[in-house]
């Protein structure tokens, strides 16, 4: 991929500080209270056992990142009344680039060993979050969805329209929940049809636990074959035998949109 020139990688540098502050490798910057494998430079990826093409960043963001971006999203005034959802086009806010960069960079030098079974090699596509073209297409993400919920509210199980292009990316934010994936078999495709219907038999649930700045990718299976879903209502949201309790939670999801065809 061609380099930027001066003047771009120092707008990005600075959209870069604005949204998340200055950025070390030294452990001693690490916010009080966050363990020092959280947020940049320190990205553990793991491939989710049972959905191929479906991996986490437990520890994406560091907690002082999480809250410079949920100062950035307040500043846009999207959430007022009952407005709990705001979707961009095209130009993403300067925050949303920039999360998008963080999001190629943390893809490119982070820790991808963890859950990998023992016949994958580095060279496999299934050792790395996203598959080389989709990593550096251009531009990585042009929509976006900002989404506010309140305790109890969730989203039904789907796979996202097809509309989209293949590799999307969810940042969670706020409160813990868990979200479960289950297997979609697509219908016959049309021109224009963007319907998928679940199979004859109802698959097991693969449930992801998503914390306060954890980053979800998905790709080839997990974006096309396997729906997702977050139920919050009281009792569904359990993990590891307890209950996780529910407070408002906001998600971002960055996503590329197809060219359109007649």
């Amino acid at each position: 991929m061609a380099a930027a020139g001066d003047g771009g990688e120092s707008h990005c540098r600075d959209a870069l500080r604005e949204a998340f502050g200055d950025s070390s490798g030294s452990d001693s910057d690490t916010p009080a209270g966050v363990s020092p494998g959280a947020g940049r430079g320190h990205w553990r990826w793991e491939a989710v056992a049972g959905v191929r093409g479906l991996w986490l960043c437990a520890a994406f963001l560091s907690a002082d990142e999480q809250a410079r971006l949920l100062n950035a999203i307040q500043k846009e005034g999207w959430f007022v009344d009952a407005n709990n959802q705001a979707m961009r086009f095209g130009d993403l806010p300067s925050w949303a680039v920039e999360l998008s960069a963080l999001i190629r960079e943390a893809i490119c030098v982070g820790d991808t060993s963890v859950g990998l079974d023992a016949e994958v090699t580095n060279e496999d596509e299934d050792a790395c979050p996203l598959p080389s073209d989709l990593l550096w297409r251009e531009p990585f993400f042009n929509q976006m969805i900002a989404n506010r919920y309140r305790p109890g509210e969730g989203i039904c199980a789907h796979v996202d329209l097809m509309r989209f292009d293949d590799g999307i990316a969810i940042v969670s934010l706020e409160s813990a929940c868990v979200m479960h994936f289950s297997q979609a078999e697509p219908t016959r495709r049309r021109a224009g049809s963007d319907t998928l219907k679940q199979g004859d038999g109802e698959s097991s649930k693969v449930p992801v636990l998503l914390n306060p700045g954890s980053l979800v990718l998905m790709f080839g299976d997990a974006r096309y074959l396997w729906k997702h879903e977050i139920d919050r209502k009281p009792g569904r949201q359990l993990w590891d035998g307890r209950e996780l309790e529910q407070h408002r939670r906001t998600s971002i999801t960055l996503r590329k949109l197809l060219p359109c065809t007649d």
